[in-house]
């Protein structure tokens, strides 16, 4: 089965999440992440999600796009390859939110079809709340009909020069259990990452982080450096995955510079495992004053 260009443009269906508290908080803890506004219930304004946030809500909504295009063993070929979220406000607990999917790009790789899916998700008065650009490959899947590259993303930065020197350097221990902890903090069900049969299965050579966790360590050490921990103050998030991460280990964020830009300062930074490979590369968040 391919996956057709011609579904570039399809919408599929609403789906309604519901942020209690408990997924709000689990999540951050899920990262060893506890700042206040993540975790006070006390506050006089509520707690906020951590900004990658999304990724949960945005995952039953992703199946279901997945599912009706291809097979099932097709389907669980799909590697998550870049991300690009823009956020216009933090998701906050206790209110009821609809994420909608459509496909915005489908083109035939070398080593498979890479779709591009946009999420967008608004609050109960419809107002936006953040859109993501979500791209996978699909490995040995080809692509029918002529490619249709995404049209709508917004402006791609410039690679990273990863021979500079990094203003920071953060470890960040990953333990035994990490893939499973996370699983089930962000409610991100895929067998790959906690049964090591399916791993197997499907090629891997042993569980490996969720790609989307590996990116919110990241993101937490960004923000614990160069926002003295305002998460609201994070207004776009993008990187490209590459290097797998397996369990227990050792990353290393390397925060690598800082550049005023238009839409804020640009927070340029990688993910390296304790090999030295790249996890996350071209890293960058845009920070808002």
């Amino acid at each position: 089965m391919a996956l057709h260009s011609a579904t570039v443009g399809s919408v599929g269906q609403p789906f309604v999440s519901e942020i209690d508290p408990r997924w709000v908080m689990s999540y951050a803890a899920g990262l060893d992440d506890y700042l206040p506004c993540y975790m006070d219930t006390c506050r006089p304004d509520g707690i906020v999600a951590h900004p990658l946030f999304p990724v949960c809500i945005e995952w039953p909504v992703m199946l279901a796009m997945r599912d009706s295009a291809l097979k099932r063993e097709e389907a669980l070929r799909g590697v998550h390859a870049t991300h690009d979220l823009v956020i216009h406000r933090l998701i906050r607990a206790g209110e009821k939110l609809t994420t909608q999917a459509t496909v915005a790009g489908v083109e035939q790789r070398k080593p498979g079809a890479y779709q591009t899916v946009r999420f967008d998700t608004r609050d109960a008065d419809g107002q936006p709340v953040c859109s993501t650009w979500y791209g996978t490959l699909f490995r040995g899947v080809d692509v029918e009909g002529e490619d249709s590259p995404v049209s709508d993303l917004p402006a791609l930065l410039e690679p990273l020069d990863t021979a500079t020197g990094a203003k920071a350097e953060i470890p960040v221990a990953i333990s035994a259990g990490a893939a499973h902890v996370y699983t089930e903090c962000a409610r991100i069900w895929n067998p790959i990452h906690t049964d090591p049969a399916v791993a197997e299965q499907y090629g891997l050579p042993g569980l490996i982080l969720h790609g989307t966790a590996t990116l919110a360590h990241g993101i937490s050490c960004v923000i614990a450096q160069e926002t003295d921990g305002h998460p609201e103050r994070v207004k776009r998030i993008t990187g490209r995955f590459g290097a797998m991460v397996f369990m227990p280990s050792h990353l290393t964020v390397r925060i690598v510079s800082r550049e005023a830009s238009a839409e804020g300062d640009v927070v340029r930074f990688e993910i390296r495992t304790e090999e030295g490979k790249p996890a996350v590369r071209d890293g960058a968040i845009v920070v808002g004053k």
